[in-house]
């Protein structure tokens, strides 16, 4: 079993800078990089924390999404974070509650906290307000003067994608993402999306049919991917929101008899487990999934026992993974 020492020797920093980065000290002064490659050493090396002194209470949290089980089915991201999140809440002894957006908080008043994974509008987070006990946030920050939160810099993971395909030559860059719809039917801003076109338009190079949106699945990939195929203006590159999308982009590109990098380079999000084993293997941005959920946890728990007032939001890094999905033009 790994130990702090062994993950020092790996990330080439001392014991002490690991222990503060795993515990998300915020007072240590040091590089996003040096912060990345602790978090890389202790998932390489399995590094399990040990098992802190259960606190005299058992604390009852309530883990909120956003999302049906269906769709999480379909998106394992958000199945991942809540699967990291149940296990790390197993292990502080908590008591689970699942709700979802339209549950009465007036029945959760014996709740200690909760625990909010995936995408929230201006009117759930003022019936969240209401439920006035601590809250933390996940993928997304809300009033941080008043809720904890943890998130990825989506921005700069796209950024370092998009510079990556400019780096080889392409210039025309398709993409392909989601839809996510509140209970009112309006669009949720995906910063994936925000940050491609932004990035585009600096470059000059921005092309609004390049743009498709489905859902974050196989299937939409596949569908939308036929789309960019058959216009008149096809990309030399593509990137996707989610590595599942870029699934079912390979089975069109593939269909057309095209070869994937050598007619249509792509780069993913998320680095699911099958990513390395597509064929090609898939380029693609690693998310740190498991410590997302168990930060989250870990907010929320020191919070309760601690009685903090002052928010914190917490940014996890991501890390950008050149396989074999991408060619110099």
């Amino acid at each position: 079993m790994a130990i702090i020492k062994d993950i020092a020797e790996r990330a080439r920093v001392s014991i002490a800078t690991v222990s503060r980065v795993l515990n998300y000290d915020e007072t240590l002064s040091v590089s996003a990089e040096t912060r990345q490659r602790v978090f890389e050493a202790a998932q390489e090396l399995e590094y399990t924390p040990p098992k802190r002194k259960k606190s005299r209470k058992k604390f009852k949290i309530g883990l909120l999404y956003s999302y049906s089980l269906e769709e999480e089915l379909e998106d394992t991201y958000y199945l991942s974070i809540r699967v990291s999140i149940e296990k790390r809440l197993v292990a502080e002894g908590a008591k689970i509650f699942r709700i979802s957006k339209n549950d009465d908080l007036e029945k959760l008043k014996n709740i200690d906290g909760i625990i909010a994974l995936g995408t929230f509008n201006i009117n759930d987070v003022e019936r969240i307000k209401k439920f006035i006990r601590p809250v933390v946030f996940v993928d997304t920050a809300q009033d941080e003067d008043l809720f904890d939160s943890v998130i990825i810099n989506f921005s700069k993971s796209v950024r370092n994608a998009l510079d990556y395909l400019f780096s080889l030559g392409h210039n025309k860059i398709a993409y392909i993402g989601g839809i996510d719809l509140d209970i009112n039917g309006d669009r949720f801003i995906d910063l994936r999306e925000d940050t491609y076109c932004k990035y585009m338009k600096e470059k000059g190079s921005y092309n609004e049919n390049l743009i498709k949106v489905g859902n974050y699945t196989p299937r939409d990939g596949y569908k939308l991917m036929k789309e960019i195929l058959e216009a008149d203006t096809i990309p030399t590159a593509t990137f996707v929101a989610n590595d599942s999308i870029a699934i079912g982009c390979y089975k069109a590109i593939y269909e057309k008899k095209l070869k994937i990098p050598d007619d249509m380079s792509i780069v993913g999000f998320n680095d699911i487990s099958s990513a390395q084993y597509m064929t090609p293997p898939l380029t693609t941005i690693k998310l740190h999934i498991e410590f997302m959920g168990e930060t989250a946890v870990d907010l929320l728990i020191e919070r309760l026992i601690s009685g903090r007032e002052i928010c914190k939001k917490i940014t996890i890094p991501a890390k950008f993974i050149i396989r074999e999905s991408c060619k110099e033009i």
